[in-house]
């Protein structure tokens, strides 16, 4: 099961979560604000995105930060304010497939979650067809 760290007020999270839904994948929702994160969740992915890539520059609460904050941070600070705020944290994160992602991209999600399904059944598809070809007197019911 893929699990979506966000918030579930959040336009994106809101997109990614109908985008697994619609795509017949089940995912779950760790909401910052009622589930919390903690120092070993961020010790998790700040190897994978990088604190820089953590920090959701485009919130209200970033943008209520005074200037010295912002111009004097760091990977140690970032990940101590993450941890007080936890609304700063970019989302979605997306853990629990093949490749962790964060924020939102459809084809990146398609790319990642749906290729080989669909290329599974594109070559069920052809194998049917190739034995329908080949043995005539066989129906669909026989699959």
């Amino acid at each position: 099961m893929v699990t979506v760290y966000g918030i579930k007020n959040c336009d994106t999270v809101k997109k990614t979560l109908a985008w697994f839904a619609d795509n017949g994948i089940e995912a779950r929702l760790h909401d910052y604000r009622v589930d919390g994160i903690d120092a070993d969740f961020l010790a998790q992915v700040e190897p994978l995105f990088g604190w820089q890539e953590l920090v959701n520059k485009r919130s209200t609460t970033w943008r209520n930060l005074d200037d010295a904050t912002k111009q004097n941070l760091d990977q140690q600070t970032a990940l101590a304010l993450l941890l007080q705020q936890p609304t700063l944290v970019k989302r979605p994160i997306v853990l629990g497939g093949s490749k962790p992602l964060i924020g939102f991209n459809a084809k990146s999600y398609t790319d990642l979650f749906c290729g080989s399904k669909r290329g599974l059944m594109k070559n069920s598809i052809i194998t049917l067809a190739h034995e329908l070809i080949r043995r005539p007197s066989i129906s669909l019911l026989d699959f």
